[in-house]
Formats: structure tokens, sequence, C-alpha cells
């Protein structure tokens, strides 16, 4: 029996994990554009689609994953005029006149249905365009659906189930998109060694911990600015065997002690990979382990967010999050990067 459950847990991840995230991306776009200029988020769907459409609305106009203002996430599944128009007019029109009733140019309307062929949805999505709004689908790989909406997010499966699980996922990482982008921080992420402190092979020693000049005072700009500031460090050291954590704890209190004395700064958190490099983890940079930590613990904007390193593998790790990036050197200095971020 385990057996059948790992094969369905299987199945489930599979599918989702070939969902495209071009078009989660150009969904959440969309998404975007009408929520900065007040627009309403429409979502309908009939059965266990109109469950996750009720689910996904309340995301908009609740919270998905931190405090903010509300988003106009509406749904059209609400029991009375459901069964008002359906009783006096059809069924097939019950999403229809509620669209026409209250759809305004410029909203997003999403209609979702495993089979693609939904009567009711379609007929609401062309009074949604007749009306001047924009027209999202959610289906599995088949129906009419796909082919009439601005934009179709394809759960790539004909199986009802995994369609659905497909929809949670795909319209949860939209919600993350459009909470963070319409209303998380700025930040910027920076790397220690040969960035903000001289390069000590391994360092245990906190007496050993020296911060180039300019650095705490860039920290301190940032701070000032808005900025939250994080730190994320490649640390071998700990996977050879060289350091320990506590060690390492030591010299990070002694290096966030050194950024206060000099300039009143702080850091926002620190975060590190203790791996050695053949254990192909997925924290050590340029992989993005860190970054996701972070991002689940902040509600970090990563279009207003940049990444300040000095190695190439910082650069691909800030780009792969979506960030911004500086490499810094001899020539040009963190300071010099801070500068940069700040006039602009």
């Amino acid at each position: 029996m385990c057996d059948l459950i790992a094969a369905e847990l299987k199945r489930s991840s599979e599918t989702i994990a070939k969902i495209d995230p071009a078009q989660i991306r150009a969904a959440a776009d969309m998404i975007l554009e009408t929520v900065r200029h007040d627009g309403q988020i429409i979502f309908m769907g009939n059965g266990g689609s109109s469950a996750d459409a009720q689910h996904i609305a309340a995301e908009f106009s609740g919270k998905y994953a931190f405090d903010r203002p509300p988003m106009a996430g509406v749904c059209l599944s609400n029991i009375a005029p459901v069964t008002a128009i359906g009783n006096d007019y059809s069924y097939d029109l019950v999403f229809k006149r509620q669209v026409e009733a209250i759809c305004r140019k410029g909203d997003v309307v999403v209609g979702m249905s495993t089979s693609g062929n939904s009567k009711n949805v379609i007929l609401a999505l062309e009074a949604a365009k007749a009306k001047g709004a924009k027209t999202i689908t959610f289906t599995g790989d088949q129906g009419k659906m796909r082919e009439m909406a601005d934009l179709a997010v394809i759960i790539p499966t004909t199986e009802t189930p995994r369609v659905q699980e497909g929809y949670l996922v795909a319209c949860h990482t939209i919600c993350g998109i459009v909470e963070r982008e319409m209303f998380g921080d700025k930040t910027v992420m920076v790397d220690r060694d040969g960035t903000i402190a001289v390069d000590v092979p391994y360092c245990a020693d906190p007496d050993k911990i020296v911060l180039f000049p300019g650095a705490a005072e860039g920290i301190r700009a940032l701070n000032d600015a808005g900025y939250r500031v994080i730190l994320v460090t490649n640390q071998s050291g700990i996977g050879r065997g060289l350091v320990t954590h506590e060690q390492l704890a030591k010299v990070h209190e002694r290096l966030c002690q050194l950024i206060e004395e000099k300039s009143g700064g702080h850091l926002d958190a620190i975060y590190y990979c203790p791996h050695h490099p053949d254990d192909k983890c997925s924290c050590r940079k340029p992989e993005i382990g860190m970054g996701i930590k972070a991002f689940m613990d902040f509600p970090i904007d990563p279009t207003r967010s940049y990444m300040i390193g000095d190695y190439d593998r910082d650069i691909q790790f800030g780009k792969r999050l979506g960030l911004k990036t500086f490499l810094v050197s001899e020539e040009f200095t963190f300071a010099d990067a801070v500068k940069k971020i700040l006039d602009s």
C-alpha cells in the first residue's frame, strides 16, 4: 500500500515540476499590472476548481506570506448568486452575469477548469473580454480555454487530481510573486570574504576579522536608506573540519560588533553554507539555498534588491534570485557598489 502512496506522490510532484515557469511569470506580471492600477482579480471555477478559486481569491484579499495591504481578489462562487442565477436563468450563465455586473476594463478574470471546456467559464471569459478585461486560464493539457485566453497556465496532464494540485502550486507561486513585488522590502545581499572583509582562509579567530575601508559605513548607509542588509557566505571550513559552528558564530559576532563600532550599522541576518564543495549541496553559492531561506524569512522584493560579491559565483547566485548584481574588486569596492545603489 505504501508503494501506491509513494507512486501517487511521485506522479503529483513530477507533474508540478513540468509546469512552465515562464507561464507563471507572465501570469504574475499581468496581475501585477492590474493590481498597480487598482484593478480586480476575479476568479471562477466549478467543483474543486471553485474551491481553488475561493482559496486563491482569499490569498489576495487577505494575505499569502506576510502582512500587507489587501488586494482586490474576488471569487464568483458565492452560493447565493450562483444558485439564484442558475435557478432563474441557466447554470451556464452563473459566472457570465456576475462578470457583466462587476468586471471593469483592465481587470483580470481567471478561469479554472480541469477539462478546459467548462461552458459557464468559457461564456464568462468571453464576457470579460467584451468588457475590456484581461483573461488567464488554468487548465490541464486539453480544452478550448487554453486557446481563447490572453494567457494560459497549463498543468501538463489530463489527470484531474494532478491538474488541481498543479493549480494550487502555480497560483501560490503567483501570489508570492505579486505580494513581494507589490509590498516587499528592498534588500542588499552581501558576500563576506573579499567583499566587506579581508579574506582570511577558513577564519576561526574573531580577532582576525578586518573590515575593508568604507565597508561599515556602506552598510550603515544602506540601513539608513531603508535597505535590509543580509550576509550570505560560503564557509566550507566547517565541512573541511577546520572551523566549528561555534567558532564561526563568534567570528560573525565580532563582525557585527565591528560594523556597529565603526558606523552604527547592522546586518539584518547572516546565512552561511557549512558544506564541503564535494558535498554538492543546494546552499553553496552559486546554488541559491541561502537566498531561498532569506526569501522565506523576509518579505524581499527581488526587483528592488541587489547582490554584492567578489566572485562570479556570487553574481550567478544573485542573478538566479532575480537580483541586480555588483562584482567588487580592488578597483571597484563595496563602498563604490553602495554608492551606485544609493544613486540609482
